[in-house]
């Protein structure tokens, strides 16, 4: 269970990112479970994930914004293991490195940003920007065949 500083956050985060959209991400709790958040990466033009969907979910521990969620991607990109935690100065790895001030659209930026790099780390795949070309193709049925976006 949130405590209540964790609860206020999140929430007023929420409201945040309705009003104030990040470029390329969309993300909301799921609706029975404010620790649970669901996001979408929309692959940025001129990149290898051009035009695909890729889907994550954050899971924020109770006490946060004192302490960073756990980051998973669920969509195969090229770039992520899937289902993994991942290794982010950002995430529950990296603790010691966690800014309180950091807010959801800071820890989805900071993924994409991450994304879009080649830095080496547990979680992390490299793959041929080819075989992130066909995985961003394939990304939407992907998701619709194992109802990632139904889970919302």
């Amino acid at each position: 269970m949130a405590s209540k500083p964790c609860l206020l956050r999140l929430q007023k985060e929420y409201q945040r990112l309705n009003k104030e959209p990040v470029p390329n991400i969309s993300a909301e709790p799921r609706p029975n479970n404010i620790l649970e958040w669901h996001f979408v990466i929309n692959g940025p033009a001129s990149t290898p994930y051009a035009g695909g969907q890729y889907h994550g979910k954050l899971l924020f521990p109770s006490d946060y914004p004192y302490k960073p969620p756990a980051i998973m991607m669920l969509t195969p990109n090229g770039r992520f293991n899937t289902n993994t935690r991942l290794c982010l100065s950002m995430s529950d790895f990296h603790p010691e490195s966690w800014v309180p001030a950091w807010s959801v659209g800071t820890i989805l930026n900071g993924v994409l940003s991450f994304m879009l790099e080649s830095t080496p780390t547990v979680g992390s795949v490299e793959k041929s920007t080819a075989e992130r070309q066909q995985l961003a193709r394939a990304s939407h049925a992907f998701n619709r065949k194992t109802a990632l976006f139904r889970e919302l």
